[in-house]
């Protein structure tokens, strides 16, 4: 019959309160990280709690989308779940063109206010921000022209 001595307590004992201790000293995250993606692009969004300027790779967001369309357009979640003094977000885009940037940085902000507050889901199901546009464009075939559907010309003579 086997039995466990106290000194191999006190060793289990230590080993659990490092163990707790290396858990511990993790960094509790002052943000709601999401990304967002149309076509090609792919927008990383982290969502920070308090009042601040939205910022799209390290640049404003009015420098970076101009246009009065773009800046009512990436406002648009936080209109929404009216939370536009309260929230705000740095974004990390790559890929596509600016207006599929534009709206995958819309998508990342809709998943991170929803993780944020899950009472923002049903206004921003409905707006149909948290739905992936699965539109892209379609691959070229082999033996076709230039395109992915256009045929190859033939004489008639």
């Amino acid at each position: 019959m086997l039995t466990k001595t106290n000194s191999n307590n006190k060793m289990a004992d230590q080993e659990e309160s490092t163990k707790k201790q290396a858990t511990d000293k993790k960094p509790k995250k002052d943000y709601v990280s999401s990304h967002g993606r149309r076509k090609e692009a792919t927008a990383r969004v982290r969502l920070f709690k308090g009042k601040g300027d939205l910022t799209v790779n390290s640049k404003p967001a009015e420098k970076y989308f101009p246009g009065p369309t773009s800046k009512v357009k990436l406002q648009k979640p936080f209109v929404l779940t009216k939370t536009q003094e309260s929230y705000y977000a740095t974004i990390n885009i790559s890929g596509s063109g600016k207006n599929s940037q534009l709206e995958a940085a819309i998508h990342g902000i809709a998943h991170a206010l929803t993780e944020a507050d899950p009472a923002f889901r049903p206004a921003l199901k409905k707006a149909g921000l948290l739905t992936r546009d699965p539109r892209v464009k379609e691959r070229r075939k082999y033996g076709r022209a230039q395109k992915a559907r256009k045929g190859k010309q033939s004489p008639k003579r």
